[in-house]
């Protein structure tokens, strides 16, 4: 990993951080950190001077900033490629990691308690 990708990948995942506290963050696949809360939520590959984010759930999450830069064409995933040196438009990735929490954590409620059924005896 080039420095640079590594002060990048530093300040993305403050960001994360920032955006869900209660993100977990684990570090699999030959050292590429994975953040999960109700699951996977986005990776953070590094490459010699870009972090690619990839949202497991991209392609379902509105991104208004347009900050999904590539694999576009994937009917689930969607990545931002964010070069060494680039600004980050902080307010748009949180709400995007926030938006991907929402996503995971939407079919995971609580179920209703069932109502109780009673039989009439004839």
């Amino acid at each position: 990993m080039g420095t640079g990708a590594g002060k990048t990948l530093a300040k993305v995942r403050k960001i994360v951080h920032e955006a869900d506290p209660e993100i977990v963050e684990e570090w699999k696949w030959m050292g590429t950190p994975v953040w999960s809360h109700g699951g996977i939520v986005s990776t953070g590959e590094t490459y010699k001077s870009v972090v690619k984010m990839t949202f497991a759930k991209g392609a379902s999450l509105k991104d208004p900033a347009g900050l999904f830069n590539s694999s576009l064409e994937g009917n689930t995933r969607r990545a931002i490629d964010i070069h060494e040196g680039e600004k980050i438009d902080e307010a748009a990735l949180k709400y995007l990691i926030r938006a991907a929490v929402a996503l995971n954590l939407k079919g995971k409620s609580k179920p209703k308690p069932r109502r109780a059924t009673s039989k009439r005896a004839d």
